[in-house]
């Protein structure tokens, strides 16, 4: 049986035919909206202004029940090799980010769990002690992040996620790009005599890492400085970077942590240390542990991941919409879409299935987004208006983060933020009928709101795992290989040999034009 195949998504495309009609008078009624609400670590997730109605929603629950869902992610939990396609070569491996955080209340852990969770307390233990000993002897005061993909796009996620909390007299900066203005710009910021540099790179080998590592080391040099007192690693236990003569320190990870699915290890806890405390750290780290646990309990009631899963796959392989806008109404959360984006493309942006065969489905959707109200002002006129349909998941707090506000006319400026999220999701639902066309909104524009009670360290690191569980449940629903990246390695492979071809032509032209287009043209012959 196959996803399509499966009695389950039989009935949904029947049931696809005719779905919920949001603005027919009298459906969105506030008894919906409270009937179609789920609970999970402090979150709610509010779902009535999606196009659903309880024989979707029940068909979508025995979608899941046939695929196993819950079985799979105990799995994944538990180390089974499932980063694998059967009778192909790939990298069998586990897939354990769980491990990382699971310090706390946890009966049922398998051995190789248990494994994987000693490997990450001890780091988590030799950071605790390098904070307290950077902190008591005032040895730094910026910190720049060198990685790129996941070690960058979650790592700086989560800090601007918590940088509420930054000490006093911390700056953090963040070099991915290759593009030398982004590390000249970030160089001209910083105080290098107080400057931490954390260099991440799973292998060790990461090109623009390695790259922007040099860049950076060369003026430490310049300035008299021992980059060594610097540098810290943050590899695989043996890469080529796990060397203590070049690093103050290093930090490890292991091949069970993707880099998408790495920023509770120390690719995003020695940032998030420094710049917001140990003790903060820790919290996120309770969050997402509170999480895991979740993902575990076959009531969609209670496991908003599993929920939002399937109401994401009813929009994609039933409703046919192929994007997804991801919606913070949170300044704190201005970087979370990016990794959202390569959390969910990078894993499920599959074509074939984990026997190796060509999938008869729509994967993974596109992920864009950006934080409203602003987002209100720039692209949600297509939203409303345009001929596309896009389902959105927006993301809401009670109260704001550092509780500084103010009252004008009547209400403070938290309540016109939650105003507008509401409105937003009941205008797109239910549309506007209208004599002048120009005026006319179709509706029915589904969406749901993930909304909690405020972004503190632990409820973002809850809302990091609703998505990391979010996505892997689609993964198992579709039964592809959610934790392998295939799909970046040829490029990697084709900028290698071009890179190799600048070279050996710049070694033979000196002093004459650069001929960058000619390398490419002959290349691509």
């Amino acid at each position: 049986m196959t996803f399509s195949t499966s009695k389950a998504a039989r009935k949904l495309v029947d049931l696809a035919k005719t779905p919920f009609d949001l603005t027919e008078e009298g459906n969105l009624t506030p008894q919906r909206i409270e009937k179609y609400c789920a609970t999970s670590c402090g979150y709610n997730l509010l779902y009535g202004t999606e196009r659903v109605a309880d024989e979707v929603m029940q068909s979508l629950k025995d979608l899941a029940v046939e695929a196993h869902v819950i079985d799979k992610m105990n799995a994944m939990q538990a180390g089974a090799l499932i980063n694998r396609i059967e009778g192909f070569p790939s990298e069998n491996r586990e897939v354990l980010h769980t491990a990382t955080r699971d310090f706390f209340e946890h009966p049922n852990q398998s051995p190789a769990a248990i494994a994987a969770t000693k490997l990450a307390k001890k780091e988590v233990d030799k950071l605790e002690k390098f904070i307290e000993k950077i902190d008591k002897e005032d040895l730094f005061t910026d910190l720049i992040l060198i990685g790129i993909g996941g070690s960058e796009l979650g790592p700086k996620a989560n800090y601007l996620g918590m940088k509420y909390l930054q000490k006093p007299g911390r700056k953090i900066f963040f070099l991915g790009n290759v593009d030398p203005d982004d590390g000249a710009a970030i160089l001209r910021e910083v105080d290098l005599k107080k400057c931490l540099v954390l260099v991440i790179s799973k292998s060790g080998t990461t090109l623009e890492t390695l790259t922007n590592e040099s860049f950076v080391k060369e003026r430490f040099i310049k300035a008299g400085l021992d980059p060594q007192k610097h540098f810290v690693a943050i590899t695989g236990e043996g890469s080529p970077m796990d060397d203590k003569t070049k690093y103050l320190e290093s930090f490890y990870i292991w091949d069970w942590i993707g880099g998408r699915y790495s920023s509770t290890s120390m690719v995003g806890g020695v940032l998030l240390s420094f710049a917001c405390g140990f003790d903060n750290y820790w919290e996120f780290l309770k969050g997402a542990s509170g999480m895991d646990k979740v993902a575990l309990n076959p009531d969609i009631n209670q496991n908003i991941s599993l929920l939002s899963a399937l109401l994401g796959v009813w929009n994609r392989n039933f409703l046919h919409l192929p994007t997804l806008a991801v919606i913070p109404y949170s300044q704190a959360l201005s970087r979370f879409p990016a990794h959202i984006q390569q959390l969910d493309m990078e894993s499920n942006g599959k074509h074939i299935d984990k026997q190796g065969k060509e999938v008869d489905f729509d994967t993974g959707p596109i992920i864009w987004g950006e934080p409203g109200t602003s987002a209100q002002h720039s692209f949600y006129q297509l939203i409303h208006q345009g001929t596309s349909t896009i389902p959105l998941e927006f993301i809401g707090f009670k109260t704001s983060q550092y509780k500084d506000d103010i009252t004008i006319q009547g209400t403070t400026s938290q309540e016109k933020l939650l105003a507008n999220l509401f409105a937003q999701a009941i205008a797109l639902a239910t549309g506007q009928k209208s004599g002048n066309p120009n005026k006319e909104f179709k509706g029915n524009r589904p969406s749901h709101i993930v909304l909690g009670d405020q972004l503190t360290a632990y409820s973002l690191g809850v809302l990091l795992a609703f998505f990391e569980h979010k996505v892997a449940f689609q993964g198992f629903l579709w039964n592809i290989n959610s934790f392998d990246q295939e799909g970046v390695q040829l490029g990697k492979v084709l900028a290698n040999k071009i890179i190799d071809r600048f070279s050996s032509q710049k070694q033979h032209q000196e002093g004459k034009p650069y001929p960058l287009g000619d390398a490419f043209i002959k290349y691509v012959k």
